[in-house]
Protein backbone atom coordinates (compact mmCIF):
# COMPACT_ATOMS: atom_id res chain seq x y z
CA UNK A 1 0.00 0.00 0.00
CA UNK A 2 1.47 3.38 -1.51
CA UNK A 3 1.64 6.34 1.13
CA UNK A 4 -0.77 8.97 0.00
CA UNK A 5 1.48 11.96 0.73
CA UNK A 6 -1.14 15.05 0.34
CA UNK A 7 -3.94 12.74 1.96
CA UNK A 8 -2.13 12.47 4.64
CA UNK A 9 -0.45 15.95 4.75
CA UNK A 10 -4.37 17.40 3.93
CA UNK A 11 -5.61 15.32 7.47
CA UNK A 12 -2.73 16.12 9.89
CA UNK A 13 -3.31 19.95 9.05
CA UNK A 14 -7.25 19.34 9.46
CA UNK A 15 -7.28 17.48 12.85
CA UNK A 16 -4.59 19.51 14.25
CA UNK A 17 -6.68 22.67 13.64
CA UNK A 18 -9.56 21.10 14.88
CA UNK A 19 -8.36 19.85 17.95
CA UNK A 20 -8.46 23.02 20.35
CA UNK A 21 -6.19 23.02 24.19
CA UNK A 22 -8.81 22.53 26.04
CA UNK A 23 -9.04 19.40 24.48
CA UNK A 24 -5.70 17.97 25.75
CA UNK A 25 -5.56 19.72 28.91
CA UNK A 26 -3.85 22.73 28.11
CA UNK A 27 -4.87 26.27 29.14
CA UNK A 28 -5.55 28.61 26.26
CA UNK A 29 -3.47 31.82 26.69
CA UNK A 30 -4.88 35.25 26.56
CA UNK A 31 -2.40 35.82 22.96
CA UNK A 32 -2.81 32.45 21.27
CA UNK A 33 -4.25 33.51 17.87
CA UNK A 34 -3.68 29.84 16.21
CA UNK A 35 -6.83 28.09 15.53
CA UNK A 36 -6.20 24.35 17.33
CA UNK A 37 -3.30 23.22 18.28
CA UNK A 38 0.02 24.44 17.17
CA UNK A 39 2.70 21.39 15.37
CA UNK A 40 4.85 21.59 18.57
CA UNK A 41 2.09 20.91 21.05
CA UNK A 42 0.67 17.64 18.98
CA UNK A 43 4.87 16.75 18.57
CA UNK A 44 5.23 16.53 22.32
CA UNK A 45 2.15 14.92 22.82
CA UNK A 46 3.27 12.20 20.07
CA UNK A 47 6.71 11.75 21.25
CA UNK A 48 8.32 13.25 18.33
CA UNK A 49 10.25 16.42 16.88
CA UNK A 50 8.44 18.84 16.01
CA UNK A 51 10.79 19.23 12.34
CA UNK A 52 9.64 15.70 11.95
CA UNK A 53 5.67 16.06 12.21
CA UNK A 54 6.02 19.43 10.25
CA UNK A 55 7.24 17.56 7.54
CA UNK A 56 4.80 15.11 7.15
CA UNK A 57 2.51 18.26 6.98
CA UNK A 58 4.35 19.32 4.23
CA UNK A 59 4.33 16.28 2.10
CA UNK A 60 8.25 15.63 3.18
CA UNK A 61 10.06 13.60 5.10
CA UNK A 62 10.47 9.57 5.46
CA UNK A 63 7.46 7.21 5.04
CA UNK A 64 6.43 7.09 8.58
CA UNK A 65 6.26 3.73 10.47
CA UNK A 66 3.35 2.42 12.39
CA UNK A 67 4.55 3.22 15.80
CA UNK A 68 4.71 6.67 14.13
CA UNK A 69 1.40 7.02 12.77
CA UNK A 70 -0.04 5.36 15.97
CA UNK A 71 1.51 7.67 18.23
CA UNK A 72 -0.56 10.31 16.04
CA UNK A 73 -3.66 9.24 16.18
CA UNK A 74 -3.14 9.03 19.58
CA UNK A 75 -2.17 12.42 20.46
CA UNK A 76 -4.81 14.09 17.92
CA UNK A 77 -7.60 11.92 19.90
CA UNK A 78 -8.59 10.49 16.63
CA UNK A 79 -11.76 7.67 16.40
CA UNK A 80 -11.16 4.46 15.37
CA UNK A 81 -12.52 5.47 11.78
CA UNK A 82 -10.28 8.35 12.35
CA UNK A 83 -7.54 6.27 13.11
CA UNK A 84 -7.59 3.69 10.71
CA UNK A 85 -7.68 6.23 7.67
CA UNK A 86 -4.78 7.74 9.15
CA UNK A 87 -3.06 4.23 8.63
CA UNK A 88 -4.26 3.77 5.21
CA UNK A 89 -3.26 7.02 4.14
CA UNK A 90 0.39 6.75 5.52
CA UNK A 91 0.49 3.31 3.31
CA UNK A 92 -0.17 0.57 6.30
CA UNK A 93 -2.75 -1.67 7.51
CA UNK A 94 -4.81 -0.02 10.28
CA UNK A 95 -3.89 -2.47 13.42
CA UNK A 96 -6.88 -4.62 15.26
CA UNK A 97 -9.66 -3.09 17.18
CA UNK A 98 -11.69 -4.56 19.74
CA UNK A 99 -9.68 -6.76 22.77
CA UNK A 100 -6.42 -6.37 20.62
CA UNK A 101 -6.49 -2.63 20.22
CA UNK A 102 -4.14 -0.09 22.34
CA UNK A 103 -5.71 2.91 20.78
CA UNK A 104 -7.52 4.94 23.79
CA UNK A 105 -10.84 6.13 22.73
CA UNK A 106 -11.13 9.99 22.16
CA UNK A 107 -13.58 10.65 25.06
CA UNK A 108 -11.66 8.49 27.15
CA UNK A 109 -8.53 10.19 26.22
CA UNK A 110 -10.09 14.25 26.93
CA UNK A 111 -11.22 13.12 30.41
CA UNK A 112 -7.98 11.78 30.86
CA UNK A 113 -5.91 14.97 29.81
CA UNK A 114 -7.91 17.04 32.15
CA UNK A 115 -6.45 14.88 35.59
CA UNK A 116 -3.36 15.58 35.07
CA UNK A 117 -3.10 16.57 38.97
CA UNK A 118 -4.45 13.34 40.25
CA UNK A 119 -3.20 9.96 40.15
CA UNK A 120 -4.94 7.59 37.19
CA UNK A 121 -4.51 5.55 34.27
CA UNK A 122 -5.37 3.50 31.37
CA UNK A 123 -5.53 0.22 31.34
CA UNK A 124 -6.09 -3.10 29.29
CA UNK A 125 -8.83 -6.45 30.53
CA UNK A 126 -5.60 -8.12 30.86
CA UNK A 127 -3.99 -5.03 33.48
CA UNK A 128 -1.46 -3.82 30.58
CA UNK A 129 -1.18 0.16 31.02
CA UNK A 130 -1.33 2.37 28.27
CA UNK A 131 -1.59 5.90 29.60
CA UNK A 132 -0.78 6.97 33.32
CA UNK A 133 -0.43 10.62 34.57
CA UNK A 134 2.52 12.05 36.00
CA UNK A 135 1.04 11.44 39.61
CA UNK A 136 0.14 8.28 39.06
CA UNK A 137 3.63 7.26 37.70
CA UNK A 138 4.40 8.68 40.91
CA UNK A 139 2.34 6.55 42.77
CA UNK A 140 2.96 3.26 41.10
CA UNK A 141 6.09 3.71 38.64
CA UNK A 142 6.88 3.77 34.92
CA UNK A 143 4.66 1.15 33.32
CA UNK A 144 5.69 1.94 30.11
CA UNK A 145 9.44 0.54 30.84
CA UNK A 146 7.97 -3.27 30.63
CA UNK A 147 7.83 -5.17 27.34
CA UNK A 148 6.03 -8.46 26.20
CA UNK A 149 3.24 -10.43 28.83
CA UNK A 150 5.36 -8.16 31.69
CA UNK A 151 3.34 -4.99 30.53
CA UNK A 152 0.18 -6.97 32.79
CA UNK A 153 0.61 -6.15 36.16
CA UNK A 154 -1.19 -9.63 36.59
CA UNK A 155 1.73 -11.26 34.89
CA UNK A 156 3.87 -9.29 36.69
CA UNK A 157 2.28 -10.74 40.28
CA UNK A 158 3.32 -14.25 39.48
CA UNK A 159 6.62 -13.99 37.19
CA UNK A 160 7.84 -11.14 39.24
CA UNK A 161 7.30 -11.29 43.31
CA UNK A 162 9.19 -8.32 43.55
CA UNK A 163 6.09 -6.52 41.74
CA UNK A 164 4.24 -7.31 45.07
CA UNK A 165 6.01 -4.99 47.13
CA UNK A 166 4.08 -1.64 46.51
CA UNK A 167 0.90 -3.16 47.67
CA UNK A 168 -0.11 -4.26 51.33
CA UNK A 169 0.94 -7.85 52.41
CA UNK A 170 -2.64 -8.14 53.48
CA UNK A 171 -3.88 -7.54 50.50
CA UNK A 172 -1.63 -9.84 48.54
CA UNK A 173 -3.43 -13.52 48.50
CA UNK A 174 -6.85 -11.71 47.25
CA UNK A 175 -5.14 -9.79 44.51
CA UNK A 176 -3.57 -13.13 43.47
CA UNK A 177 -6.73 -14.48 43.40
CA UNK A 178 -8.39 -11.88 41.55
CA UNK A 179 -5.84 -11.54 39.24
CA UNK A 180 -6.21 -15.47 38.32
CA UNK A 181 -10.21 -14.72 38.08
CA UNK A 182 -9.79 -11.72 35.84
CA UNK A 183 -7.34 -13.60 33.56
CA UNK A 184 -10.02 -16.70 33.53
CA UNK A 185 -13.03 -14.02 32.29
CA UNK A 186 -10.23 -12.63 29.58
CA UNK A 187 -9.59 -15.95 28.28
CA UNK A 188 -12.86 -17.37 27.87
CA UNK A 189 -14.23 -14.38 26.18
CA UNK A 190 -11.14 -14.49 23.54
CA UNK A 191 -10.37 -18.23 23.61
CA UNK A 192 -7.83 -19.85 22.37
CA UNK A 193 -4.91 -18.13 20.11
CA UNK A 194 -5.52 -14.72 22.29
CA UNK A 195 -3.22 -12.65 24.67
CA UNK A 196 -4.87 -14.27 27.45
CA UNK A 197 -4.40 -17.65 26.52
CA UNK A 198 -1.12 -17.37 25.97
CA UNK A 199 -0.50 -15.73 29.21
CA UNK A 200 -1.95 -18.50 30.77
CA UNK A 201 0.57 -20.89 29.05
CA UNK A 202 3.31 -18.90 30.25
CA UNK A 203 2.14 -18.73 33.92
CA UNK A 204 1.01 -22.16 34.23
CA UNK A 205 4.75 -23.30 33.53
CA UNK A 206 6.30 -20.96 35.23
CA UNK A 207 4.12 -20.20 38.78
CA UNK A 208 3.27 -22.91 41.32
CA UNK A 209 1.12 -20.64 42.89
CA UNK A 210 -0.56 -19.63 39.40
CA UNK A 211 -1.21 -23.57 38.86
CA UNK A 212 -3.10 -23.87 42.28
CA UNK A 213 -5.08 -20.33 42.29
CA UNK A 214 -6.48 -21.13 38.76
CA UNK A 215 -7.13 -25.16 39.73
CA UNK A 216 -9.31 -23.19 42.34
CA UNK A 217 -11.39 -22.51 39.07
CA UNK A 218 -13.06 -18.87 40.75
CA UNK A 219 -14.42 -16.43 39.10
CA UNK A 220 -16.11 -12.73 39.03
CA UNK A 221 -13.89 -11.24 41.69
CA UNK A 222 -13.36 -7.37 41.55
CA UNK A 223 -11.13 -4.83 42.85
CA UNK A 224 -12.08 -3.64 46.60
CA UNK A 225 -13.19 -0.30 46.90
CA UNK A 226 -10.00 0.83 48.63
CA UNK A 227 -6.31 0.59 47.50
CA UNK A 228 -3.66 -0.07 49.66
CA UNK A 229 -0.03 0.74 48.72
CA UNK A 230 3.44 0.73 50.60
CA UNK A 231 4.98 3.59 48.96
CA UNK A 232 8.87 3.38 49.21
CA UNK A 233 9.14 7.21 49.67
CA UNK A 234 5.96 8.19 51.41
CA UNK A 235 4.81 4.72 53.18
CA UNK A 236 0.99 3.44 53.53
CA UNK A 237 -1.45 5.16 51.65
CA UNK A 238 -4.93 3.95 51.35
CA UNK A 239 -6.49 5.15 48.08
CA UNK A 240 -10.21 5.27 46.74
CA UNK A 241 -9.96 3.20 43.18
CA UNK A 242 -12.74 4.42 40.73
CA UNK A 243 -13.58 3.01 37.46
CA UNK A 244 -14.81 4.11 33.72
CA UNK A 245 -15.05 1.62 31.30
CA UNK A 246 -14.76 2.47 27.68
CA UNK A 247 -16.70 -1.23 26.87
CA UNK A 248 -15.74 -0.41 22.97
CA UNK A 249 -12.51 -1.22 23.62
CA UNK A 250 -12.24 -2.96 26.98
CA UNK A 251 -10.10 -0.20 28.51
CA UNK A 252 -10.29 1.15 31.99
CA UNK A 253 -9.93 4.71 33.12
CA UNK A 254 -8.61 4.12 36.95
CA UNK A 255 -8.81 7.29 39.23
CA UNK A 256 -6.96 7.31 42.27
CA UNK A 257 -8.41 10.08 45.20
CA UNK A 258 -7.82 10.16 49.14
CA UNK A 259 -9.99 11.53 51.23
CA UNK A 260 -9.73 15.79 52.12
CA UNK A 261 -8.08 16.21 55.11
CA UNK A 262 -7.17 12.07 55.75
CA UNK A 263 -3.28 11.09 56.14
CA UNK A 264 -3.19 9.27 52.97
CA UNK A 265 -4.80 12.92 51.32
CA UNK A 266 -1.22 14.35 52.67
CA UNK A 267 0.53 11.88 51.56
CA UNK A 268 -0.89 12.58 47.80
CA UNK A 269 0.31 16.05 48.34
CA UNK A 270 4.17 15.54 49.19
CA UNK A 271 4.05 12.73 46.66
CA UNK A 272 3.54 15.01 43.84
CA UNK A 273 6.24 17.57 45.16
CA UNK A 274 8.73 14.27 45.43
CA UNK A 275 7.55 12.68 41.76
CA UNK A 276 8.81 9.20 41.13
CA UNK A 277 12.13 9.69 41.92
CA UNK A 278 12.32 7.53 44.81
CA UNK A 279 10.87 4.51 42.90
CA UNK A 280 12.72 1.68 41.55
CA UNK A 281 14.01 2.03 37.79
Amino acid sequence: MAIDRAGLAAFLRHRREALQPEDIGLRRGPRRRTNGLRREEVAARCNMSTDYYARLEQERGTHPSEQMIAAIAQGLHLSLDERDHLFRLAGHSPPHRGALSEHVSPGLARIFDRLQDTPAEIVTELGETLRQTPLGIALTGDASRYTGPARSLGYRWFADPDSRALYAPDDHEFLGRMFASGLREALTRHGPGSRAAHYTELLLARSEEFRTLWAAQEIGLRPKEFKRYVHPSVGALELQCQTLLDPDQNHFLLVYTATPGSESYEKLQLLAVIGSAALPG
